[in-house]
């Protein structure tokens, strides 16, 4: 990593605060305030001692009260190359980093004055940003320590030899108070603005969470309904496909032409509803004696615009583009195929009359575009995307499509975008890693 690289890092300007993050990454995020906060701290730290010392002429004992910069220098130097290469920090790793503060506070004030030295109420910003980073149990914790802490500077502690000169006294701690008042306002202002930003993130991610279960859930349901009605539905079919077989073999139907032609579409029909019901036995896992299919990309793509064409009589026109810049070995995935074949029927229902497919293989990244010239997404179902039963069509369980679309993808790994293009219709955008389909 840069040294640019690792400053912005540092800072948190590569991290979105606005984007839903995980609690273990909000936790990072928070972990790399506070080593801003500490550097900040260090410096303060020096500068005051130094003031003071020289410029205000009271004597100090340097070499105690520079340990606790010293200290916390060395622990951001420690501490920051760790954080940025994590994914995740736990709110016991962030308590400890708060005792570091508070152990380097009560060192520096246990040497200059005690508890009666203005800059004691520093140990309020260090519970404010505890009560925002933690959980109730561990913020509880830490206010427990830090008034133990300014417990026993009032009684065990060093004094400072300040002025003989009442005034002068008053004066300086007047002006300290004034100082340290300042001081953490602004710091309270600008972190715990940060912090809670994280807060607010963390807490979006766990709303998404929560999304993302009640719609799997919910797609359990419907497996599990879709699973029975395919086992229920096998032996009527299979009789069915008997009773024609029958028929189509019966003199007295096969001499009339028209009723041999019905009977060959009902065959063809009742072919049909089995290939969907196994379809269906196969995406829910149940079709253990039959090995996956292994095809190439193109020719994965190529077969659903080939059988959508043949099922829809090129009610739509469909242009396939691509794969470029190769043509991978794929598993053919049943449920992506049954989603893929889901997107050209809703742009043809919707009226459109060509759809462009193109598929394109950045590095190890697949991405599918289907861009229709029909009227495009309302912006009800563009702010709704992948929730279930959003549907302009009118019609009762309509608007699964999408649902069932971005819960697959989901599952492999991948992502869905659905906008309306600038010259009329509508774009999706499929995304997804390669090995999520790729042979074993």
């Amino acid at each position: 990593m840069s040294a640019i690289g690792f400053a912005r890092s540092l800072l948190g300007l590569d991290d979105q605060a606005e984007a839903p993050v995980s609690p273990g990454a909000a936790g990072r995020r928070n972990m790399l305030l506070l080593i801003q906060l500490r550097w900040l701290a260090v410096v303060g730290q020096v500068v005051t001692i130094a003031v003071v010392h020289w410029g205000l002429k009271i004597p100090l004992p340097l070499g105690m009260l520079l340990l606790a910069p010293t200290g916390l220098a060395l622990m951001n130097l420690a501490s920051a190359p760790v954080a940025l290469r994590r994914q995740s920090v736990t709110d016991p790793e962030l308590l400890l980093a708060l005792f570091a503060d508070v152990a380097a506070l009560t060192w520096l004030l246990f040497f200059s004055g005690g508890a009666s030295n203005p800059f004691a109420a520093l140990y309020l910003m260090q519970i404010v940003l505890a009560a925002v980073l933690l959980r109730p149990p561990y913020a509880w914790g830490f206010v427990l320590v830090t008034s133990a802490c300014l417990g026993l500077l009032a009684v065990w502690h060093q004094p400072l030899l300040l002025p003989p000169s009442a005034d002068a006294r008053l004066g300086l701690i007047q002006a300290g108070a004034l100082v340290n008042f300042i001081l953490i306002a602004v710091l309270l202002v600008a972190f715990v603005t940060r912090t809670t930003q994280n807060v607010r993130a963390r807490d979006a991610y766990l709303a998404d969470a929560r999304q993302q279960a009640a719609e799997q859930d919910h797609i359990v349901r419907m497996g599990l309904l879709a699973s029975g009605a395919a086992h229920e539905l096998g032996t009527p079919l299979a009789s069915l496909s008997v009773i024609l077989s029958d028929w189509k073999r019966m003199p007295e139907l096969t001499a009339n032409a028209d009723l041999a032609a019905d009977i060959a579409e009902m065959q063809a029909e009742v072919e049909r509803c089995k290939t969907i019901v196994t379809g269906i036995l196969m995406s829910a896992g149940e079709a253990r004696g039959e090995a996956p299919t292994i095809t190439t990309l193109g020719g994965f793509l190529s077969e659903i615009v080939a059988d959508w064409r043949e099922k829809s009589n090129d009610a739509m026109a469909v242009v396939l583009r691509g794969p470029t810049p190769r043509d991978p070995r794929i598993i053919a995935d049943p449920a992506l195929k049954q989603v893929f074949s889901a997107l050209l029927d809703n742009a043809h229902e919707a009226g459109a009359e060509r759809m462009v497919i193109a598929a394109t293989l950045d590095q190890d990244l697949l991405s599918v575009e289907f861009n229709d010239d029909g009227p495009g997404f309302s912006p009800d179902i563009l702010e709704r995307v992948g929730q279930p039963y959003k549907s302009t069509k009118g019609r009762a369980g309509a608007g699964l499509g999408l649902f069932l679309l971005v819960n697959v993808m989901r599952k492999l790994g991948g992502g869905v975008v659905a906008a309306n293009r600038r010259d009329g219709g509508a774009s999706v955008r499929l995304t997804l890693p390669l090995e999520a389909l790729a042979p074993k």
